[in-house]
């Protein structure tokens, strides 16, 4: 098995780009965004596509963006409270080893794709979603789309349903999420969520199930804002192999120092088990005197504590 302690400078989401509108007639707006990756600590390329569209908003027919954008998944998802490196629900590789899958499945930055966002009624307090993407998009061929509604009337709670088909994996995704503003009830600054997931992959005998756990508590106490939150993650049957399973725990707090300036600390710790890892045998080939990879199965530990700032602008 692998084993390494290291000490590393990250830049986490770090991002530069321009979004805006201009008005087409009194009803039609044409907006566009272009936004690049950025790793100012200089370990990856030094830019990389993310979020890029362009597309029209209607007051009576909505909104369509066309181009390279996250997925209709992520339209209800409001539960994820980590920050920093544990910034994601899954599909996470450790960069440099072992591990191919920590958490359960999660939305991705789709290419090819049109999302349309339905317009407001008032009244009805839905959030409406879908999404379409090409077949030249994902592995098998096949055009992928989307579903996501989620319903918020203010009052302090929400919920949310999710269906994803070819677009973030080969198969398809159900997701629900749920969360509750409990100031909005009772004198406690605390805010709970809960989100439930089952991935079908193509090919695989087991439906992966995922399961998050989230609270998040104001401090009042403090000059300025801040938080402090924990969160809890569960995959049973990780990319639908059968008792590859992970559990990860993390707290966390942040300080606004202003509004845009944010600084972050946190501790976390994922167990995975039965994980497939492929690894150097330190044998070379022969022929091609390549080196020789072998795959096997083992557990993975990842314990990671760290603190950033982050700014706004």
């Amino acid at each position: 098995m692998y084993d390494e302690d290291t000490v590393q400078i990250n830049s986490h989401a770090s991002r530069i780009g321009l979004k805006g509108s201009e008005a087409m007639t009194a009803n039609t707006d044409v907006i566009y965004r272009l936004e690049y990756g950025t790793s100012i600590d200089g370990d990856n390329a030094t830019f990389s596509n993310r979020d890029t569209y362009l597309g029209v908003v209607n007051k009576q027919f909505g909104e369509f963006r066309v181009g390279k954008n996250q997925s209709s998944l992520a339209r209800i998802d409001n539960v994820v409270v980590n920050q920093g490196y544990w910034d994601n629900l899954g599909q996470t590789e450790n960069e440099s080893e072992v591990v191919n899958a920590l958490n359960m499945a999660d939305s991705a930055r789709i290419n090819s794709s049109v999302i349309w966002t339905a317009p407001k009624y008032e009244g009805l307090p839905l959030q409406l979603s879908a999404m379409y993407s090409s077949d030249d998009a994902n592995g098998n061929d096949n055009a992928g789309f989307g579903v996501a509604m989620l319903f918020d009337q203010g009052t302090g709670y929400t919920a949310g349903i999710a269906y994803d088909k070819d677009q973030n994996i080969d198969g398809e995704i159900i997701r629900g999420t749920a969360t509750v503003d409990l100031g909005k009830y009772m004198a406690a600054p605390v805010t709970l969520g809960a989100l439930y997931q089952v991935g079908d992959y193509d090919g695989q005998d087991k439906d992966e199930k995922g399961l998050v756990v989230s609270a998040q508590m104001g401090l009042n106490n403090f000059a300025r804002p801040a938080a402090v939150y924990a969160q809890y993650n569960k995959t049973d049957n990780l990319n639908g192999f059968n008792n590859v399973d992970s559990d990860q725990i993390v707290v966390g707090g942040k300080y606004f120092f202003k509004d845009n300036i944010i600084a972050h600390a946190y501790a976390g710790v994922n167990n995975a088990d039965n994980v497939g890892y492929t690894y150097n045998t330190g044998n070379q080939d022969p022929i091609t005197n390549e080196d020789i990879f072998a795959t096997s199965n083992g557990d993975a530990q990842v314990v990671v504590v760290g603190t950033g700032l982050e700014y706004l602008f």
